[in-house]
């Protein structure tokens, strides 16, 4: 039995390899490979008569390490120069503004039909509402430099927002001034150890001579997020200026207080350790969405009943995002079709209070919007793609 899982979980992930590979040039989003890959292993272990424990619980643990990891190989690819403060800025507004829009005037339309408490609804509309960078960065991989670039700034910025407004809003019963300057506490706090942890990480990076000196790395960023998680500071912000103080650590030379890290020397160090990074965050991600497959009733994904709400939310989503794109002067395709909802939409709906649930936000719903955006996202880019110059921008 132990030999046969063995086979099974390595046959499985080389697959999901494949998929990986072959994403670029087909231009099928993995996930959805990976979502009808894992629900086919269900229905052929009901046939075999095996059945499993129930593995949703890992769902959350897989989600969370994914996240770190996604978030901090893409930070570790971006680049800070004066030259990139105008694509910062207007990726910064389109992780927001949309989202803003989305999560408070889809709140306020349902709280109108009787749906549920204002507060509860604005909980539930939060994971619909962010872009996954698990599902928008591989696309974008597909992508000229700086669409690419800006894929990267917008969905992991899109993530971090996302789980601060969430967090926010389920730490704080009645949103007053005192919710807000608590918060801003809790930011600042969050950027004082940010400062201090990457300080002492890019030095153990540097200093550690033993044969096995990355893992112990990465154990500490994820130790470090869930610790920030416990006194609820939003640990994403870390690990965003983690990736981007060691992907910038050849510009440092210059500056005197980090000339004993030998900036030079661990950008070598950088590179090795960014390398692990990406293959631990595809192997995290395709095993959540692997599990998320497998745990998917298909009944949930065919529900008609769900099907119209998820048809106006999708309709929804893109019609604001084009809005912004148009407001704010950046190109509509192919930016239009990348605002998948994937990794961090089912991790932040399974962290929902049993309190604050709401009947029309149902897992079937979520399923149905993620496998919606990501058939978008295929579709678009495809065609999208065959109108574009190779050397497009993205500011």
């Amino acid at each position: 039995m132990t030999t046969a899982i063995i086979i099974s979980l390595c046959s499985l992930l080389l697959i999901a390899y494949l998929f990986d590979v072959t994403a670029g040039k087909t231009r099928i989003p993995s996930v959805i490979l990976l979502l009808a890959l894992g629900l086919s292993v269900q229905y052929v272990l009901r046939w075999l008569h095996i059945s499993l424990p129930d593995l949703t619980v890992a769902l959350p643990v897989l989600g969370t390490v994914g996240l770190i990891l996604i978030v901090l190989e893409g930070a570790l690819e971006l680049e800070v120069a004066p030259e990139k403060v105008a694509v910062v800025r207007k990726a910064t507004y389109m992780a927001a503004l949309p989202m803003v829009v989305m999560v408070f005037a889809g709140a306020a339309l349902l709280f109108s039909m009787g749906q549920g408490s204002f507060r509860s609804l604005v909980i539930n509309m939060v994971p619909l509402a962010v872009i996954s960078s698990a599902v928008a960065i591989p696309t974008a991989r597909a992508l000229s430099r700086a669409h690419n670039e800006f894929v990267v700034y917008e969905s992991s910025l899109s993530d971090i927002l996302g789980v601060v407004l969430f967090n926010f809003v389920v730490a704080n019963e009645v949103i007053n001034g005192w919710a807000f300057l608590h918060f801003g506490g809790q930011l600042l706090v969050m950027v004082l150890v940010s400062f201090v942890a990457t300080i002492g990480l890019a030095f153990l990076l540097r200093k550690i001579d033993h044969h096995v000196k990355f893992i112990p790395i990465v154990l500490l960023i994820v130790l470090i997020y869930a610790l920030s998680k416990v006194y609820h500071l939003p640990g994403l912000i870390f690990i965003l200026l983690l990736g981007l103080f060691l992907g910038n650590v050849g510009k440092l030379s210059g500056i005197s207080i980090f000339s004993r890290l030998d900036p030079r020397a661990l950008k070598v160090q950088v590179h090795k350790f960014g390398e692990l990074v990406t293959e631990l965050a595809f192997l995290t991600r395709a095993s959540f969405f692997l599990l998320f497959g497998y745990t998917i009733n298909v009944s949930e994904l065919i529900d008609t009943g769900s099907l119209a709400v998820a048809l106006g939310l999708v309709a929804a989503i893109f019609a604001i995002r084009a809005l912004f794109l148009r407001l704010l002067r950046l190109p509509v395709l192919p930016l239009l079709f990348i605002a998948p909802r994937g990794l961090i939409t089912v991790l932040l709906f399974l962290s929902i209070p049993a309190a604050a649930t709401v009947p029309v936000i149902s897992r079937g719903l979520v399923i149905q919007v993620v496998v919606l955006t990501a058939l978008i996202m295929m579709v678009g880019t495809m065609v999208a793609g065959r109108n574009q110059p190779s050397n497009g921008t993205a500011s």
